[in-house]
């Protein structure tokens, strides 16, 4: 059985949670986006480093990388210099330095699209859907990055976990999915202290912090 976890953002509770109700799984697929914008960004990769893993980036572990490739936001550069500042040259490198996707069987793993890390799918179809899919042979595509957990079949099967730190659905609840030995893909959501994660982003101070913990006490991209 394997764990698929995406989208941690720094938030150690939410991950811990997750892994506790996970149990003891073969191997966690890592989907990117560990630690930026979260309280705990090192303690989160230092946790993500123990588990038997496949690992691969993204947009987030970029844009710590390279802060100039960040689009205009405003939340952004300040969370930027906080997770440069608290993993340490190195390991910025070493994370953006990861695989853009990687191949499982008839499976492709990827953290927004096969074309893009910040171009992504949703539940409903969208109209550049099959320009993001072109040349995929695959059979089953995972990813993430829209924070919004679902499952949908096509001529490819998508799948995304939904977000440990973040979600983006209005469920407080840290969303993860195991795959089943049998290949049947099963959602979960787990309960936390999603309330200290929002505090704790606060105490780091900043302009951008506000902005996130409304995101992890509402579980909403727009507040």
């Amino acid at each position: 059985m394997q764990a698929l976890v995406y989208d941690v953002h720094g938030n150690l509770p939410a991950l811990e949670a997750v892994l506790s109700d996970a149990g003891d799984v073969d191997r966690f697929i890592l989907g990117g986006d560990y630690a930026l914008f979260g309280g705990w960004p090192l303690e989160t990769i230092e946790r993500l480093r123990e588990l038997p893993a496949l690992w691969i980036r993204g947009n987030g572990e970029r844009w710590t990388a390279d802060p100039g490739d960040a689009p205009e936001n405003p939340i952004l550069p300040g969370a930027i210099a906080a997770a440069r500042q608290a993993l340490g040259d190195q390991l910025v490198t070493d994370l953006a330095s990861l695989p853009f996707s990687a191949t499982d069987g008839d499976t492709l793993i990827c953290h927004g699209s096969p074309r893009s890390d910040v171009r992504s799918f949703f539940p409903e179809a969208q109209p550049d859907e099959q320009e993001l899919l072109d040349g995929v042979t695959a059979k089953r595509l995972i990813f993430g990055h829209t924070h919004l957990a679902f499952k949908r079949a096509e001529a490819i099967e998508l799948i995304n976990p939904g977000s440990v730190g973040l979600p983006f659905d209005g469920d407080t609840r840290a969303a993860y999915a195991l795959i089943h030995d049998d290949g049947t893909v099963e959602h979960r959501r787990v309960r936390y202290d999603h309330e200290a994660s929002a505090a704790k982003v606060r105490a780091l101070g900043g302009d951008w912090t506000e902005t996130v913990a409304r995101r992890i006490e509402q579980a909403r991209a727009d507040v």
